[in-house]
């Protein structure tokens, strides 16, 4: 089993190898607030919400081109609905 402790860096190393396997620049990933995302939805919603929430942001962001300001938008509206579904 893997190392359950995992640094920025090596985050970084498997985002990067991931997206050299699946064929996509990862360039724009915002792991640090994808991650924060995840914790809040398994938090306030259900802990299997996190990671379903995560790949529903991916699909959101490449309907609108997977920019940046798409990402940050889908990521926005989960965390809002994610702290009205908790509250």
């Amino acid at each position: 089993m893997p190392d359950q402790t995992t640094s920025p860096e090596d985050l970084d190393r498997w985002v990067a190898a991931l997206g050299t396997e699946l064929g996509v620049d990862v360039s724009a990933v915002p792991i640090g607030l994808l991650l924060d995302t995840t914790r809040d939805v398994a938090h306030g919603v259900a802990r299997p919400a996190g990671p379903l929430s995560t790949f529903v942001i991916a699909l959101a962001a490449a309907q609108e081109g997977a920019t940046p300001e798409a990402i940050a938008k889908a990521i926005a509206t989960t965390r809002a609905l994610a702290e009205k579904w908790a509250g």
